[in-house]
């Protein structure tokens, strides 16, 4: 049952108990309407997922007309003629050398694969030990055991913690709160530094690969490493045998000014998680990428990638991908991103710099998050029970504004954030409305307390 403010139901098990979401009904540009005919302005294109906007008829048509031709084929019986062109096409895109994709549905399962593949070509490169993956504290990298086991957020580890295979964890290079009490740039690098204590204390015999977000994503929030950062990484990763992964979700298809966040640095992964825009939120589709001599490493070797999925390299999620693909192409939307992303942040600091509970800002391209504070001079963080960033989202929703929140910046567990991710098609208007809109809802919650 739909009623015509909610889509209130008997049967549908959402995530959270009592919480009653309005209808959504039409999308279009960066806005969403409810079945009641409200108008909200979609700031954070749902978790940074619609990069295109909503409503574009090229990539539904494209799913349409693939659909009616050819929906399925099993991906061990055919390919597809849109799986190949789409390949080609994001090969042309993606800069790791001779580059394979491996096609599946979500985030989540695009870091499953990836950690597999790192596994399996250390096995067949003769080193059977390596199996441990290092990743980050205050990460976000999908809710599947694998995937979870990656993610350095305590609350969502807590109940599964005895299912998790064991995943050492290094501090994420967060220089607003430096886990170390260090300040960029007389820090050394301290949390780069970490992943090569981190090897040693594990051994290096035992280490498949390091995986981390490019640009921290929803734990975070936007959080934005030091220059130096990335390409440290990889030092130490080929230093010790190390393959690197690096989690494009929610940083890719030109959210942060560049195809890929990690072009920002120069530096080159061996295997790149992608999801959320590769169609923009029409189709569920992720991709892991690595770079070709893996590839044969397996194909040379054993002949068999030990992973698989009904739904993977699936001809209407190509269809969908290569459209939007070809959507970013034809408008630009890269380079719209970075310059409306300079935007966005100069207008954000300003809008809100004045506001006693905002204590950072940072971002890049598109990617932007907004940290809360109960004190700007402490950095100290509003209680956990009080949900402030939660909240702030609410009053924000309210007003016709969507924003996402997150929770656990500061430590995994307390500190608030908010990402503002906009479809890449925002206008100049837009951005103004959005601010204008977020610090109503900031001002109403700090009058509540």
């Amino acid at each position: 049952m739909v009623t015509s403010d909610t889509h209130a139901t008997g049967h549908v098990f959402y995530r959270q108990a009592g919480h009653l979401h309005p209808a959504a009904e039409r999308g279009e540009g960066v806005y969403l309407h409810d079945a009641d005919g409200k108008r909200y302005l979609d700031a954070s294109g749902g978790a940074l997922v619609v990069n295109v906007g909503h409503g574009v008829r090229e990539i539904a048509d494209a799913i349409g007309r693939q659909a009616a031709q050819m929906a399925y084929a099993h991906p061990t019986m055919f390919t597809s003629r849109p799986m190949e062109a789409y390949a080609e096409a994001l090969a042309a895109v993606t800069p790791l050398p001779d580059v394979r994709f491996f096609p599946m549905c979500s985030g989540s399962e695009a870091v499953e694969t990836a950690i597999k593949l790192a596994r399996q070509v250390q096995m067949e490169r003769g080193r059977a030990g390596r199996h441990l993956i290092v990743a980050r504290w205050q990460s976000y990298h999908g809710a599947t055991l694998g995937a979870l086991a990656m993610t350095g957020k305590p609350k969502m580890r807590r109940p599964f913690q005895p299912m998790l295979p064991e995943t050492p964890h290094i501090p994420p290079p967060y220089c607003y709160r430096c886990p170390y009490g260090l300040t960029h740039p007389d820090c050394g690098m301290r949390c780069a530094e970490a992943l090569a204590d981190e090897i040693k204390r594990v051994g290096a015999e035992n280490v498949a690969a390091f995986l981390a977000e490019s640009v921290s994503g929803a734990t975070l929030g936007a959080v934005v490493p030091p220059p130096a950062y990335w390409p440290r990484i990889r030092e130490i990763c080929d230093e010790y045998g190390l393959l690197l992964i690096i989690d494009e979700v929610m940083a890719g298809f030109g959210r942060t000014g560049r195809w890929f966040g990690f072009q920002h640095w120069d530096v080159e992964p061996d295997i790149v998680t992608m999801g959320k825009g590769t169609t923009g939120g029409y189709f569920p589709l992720s991709i892991t990428a690595l770079r070709g001599e893996w590839a044969d490493v397996i194909l040379n070797g054993s002949g068999n990638f030990v992973h698989g999925g009904t739904f993977s390299h699936h001809a209407v999620g190509a269809a969908a991908g290569l459209a939007t693909l070809r959507y970013i192409q034809t408008h630009d939307l890269v380079t719209a991103s970075a310059e409306k992303g300079e935007l966005l942040g100069r207008k954000l600091r300003a809008g809100l710099a004045d506001l006693a509970c905002v204590g950072d800002v940072r971002g890049i391209g598109l990617m932007w998050g907004v940290e809360l504070v109960a004190e700007r001079a402490s950095k100290a963080t509003f209680p956990p029970k009080l949900h402030f960033g939660q909240r702030v989202a609410d009053a924000a929703f309210e007003r016709g504004l969507i924003v996402y929140p997150g929770s656990g910046c500061a430590d995994g567990v307390s500190g608030d954030s908010l990402m503002l991710g906009p479809p890449l098609v925002i206008t100049d208007e837009q951005i103004d409305e959005a601010i204008a809109l977020l610090r109503q809802a900031v001002e109403a919650m700090l009058k509540m307390h």
